[in-house]
This record gives C-alpha cells, structure tokens and sequence, in this order.
C-alpha cells in the first residue's frame, strides 16, 4: 500500500514536471490518485500544477465531499466518474495542452475514435480516443458521458476542452497523456498528406499482446 503522503508528493513531482514541458498551463488541468479506502487526492481548484504544495492537494471522498486540504477543482467530480466505472484505475490526469485540445476542435468524421492508430504507443498506451459533446468546465451533466465512455476506454477527449487520460498509477496516466499529445502532433503534421496508419491486423496483435 502506498502511503498518502507518497502519493501527494508523486502529484507534486509530476505537476512540476508538465508543467515545465508546457504541457499544463497557468491554473488549467488537474491530477488525481485514488486512494485505497476509495477517497480521491485531486489538484485543488485554481491552482497551477507547477506550483503544487502536498499538504494543499484536496481530499475528496467517493461521494464528492472534501475531506482535507484546499477546495478540489471543479472538474473533480469527472474524476470520481472515471474511478467509479474503471476499478484499475489508480490515476487520472486532464489537461489541456495544445496539440490535442486542437484536436477536440476539429468536426470528426467518427467521434468514436478521433485519433489515428499512426504508432505502435498510441495503440497500446491510448487505444481508442472517443470525442465526448461539449459541456461548460464544471457542469456536472458530463459526468454521465465521462462514466459511460470510461467504461470501454482509458482515454477520451472532451469537446473544445481537451483529454482525460487514466492509468493504473500516476506514472502510467502521465505517460499516457504524453503519448496521446505526441501522436497529436503528427496528426497535425502530417495534415493534408497521405498516411500510413497501423492496419487493422497490426492493431488486433497489439491489443492481444498488451492487453487493450
């Protein structure tokens, strides 16, 4: 078992670290671990992950309440839904970087899976990407999509808004997220040339070996 105060300084460590890679910005996006009594540590509302202090990251139980620390952010209850329908999870991360907020902009001819199998690492640490509708940051109506798409996907990506990407530790879900911005990238710029996406063979034996 890890210990809470462990797992708040791994919240720390990795906010640092996105933020410095220009992955999060200002006060935007949010980190969270599950604990094993089924309470939540999440980044706390209006903070900036690259300025985090552990004894200020929010508390939250399964059923939402703050337990200890600083006011959750808004968007902690999209967590709690991703917890709620993937018992493996232990992390969720959401931010909004760039490249794959751009991609929450753009219409898709198949919401259900907006990122192309371009590599091997998007297929087996992303899998499939489904576009989930527009909703105002905070409004608790997304949290029906959230669960509902959590169930069958560790990654989804909220319309004009940007990628709640989950993993069955803190490190997983970063790495993730990472991979799905860097594949994000080559959507962009590969734009308006012909590619070579993964086939569909390619993509059933990654499944079969890694687990997807």
């Amino acid at each position: 078992m890890i210990l809470e105060q462990t797992l708040r300084g791994e919240i720390v460590r990795f906010g640092t670290m996105l933020y410095q890679k220009g992955l999060a910005h200002g006060s935007a996006g949010n980190l969270s671990v599950r604990l094993e009594d089924g309470s939540i540590l999440v980044t706390p509302t209006n903070s900036s992950l690259g300025f985090l202090e552990p004894q200020r990251i929010s508390k939250v139980s399964r059923e939402g309440e703050l337990l200890s620390g600083d006011p959750p952010s808004k968007e902690a209850f999209f967590h709690l839904a991703v917890y709620e329908q993937r018992p493996e999870a232990r992390a969720v991360v959401h931010l909004h970087s760039t490249h794959s907020v751009a991609m929450s902009c753009l219409c898709h001819d198949d919401p259900a899976d907006v990122l192309p199998p371009l590599t091997a690492y998007a297929v087996m640490r992303v899998g499939k990407l489904p576009l989930l509708p527009y909703f105002r940051p905070g409004d608790r109506k997304l949290a029906a999509c959230v669960r509902s798409a959590a169930q069958d996907h560790r990654a989804m990506l909220l319309a004009n808004h940007g990628p709640i990407v989950s993993g069955s530790s803190l490190a997983e879900a970063v790495f993730a997220y990472e991979e799905l911005e860097e594949v994000a990238k080559l959507f962009f710029l590969t734009d308006g040339r012909k590619t070579s996406p993964l086939s569909a063979a390619a993509i059933a034996e990654l499944n079969a070996v890694f687990g997807n």
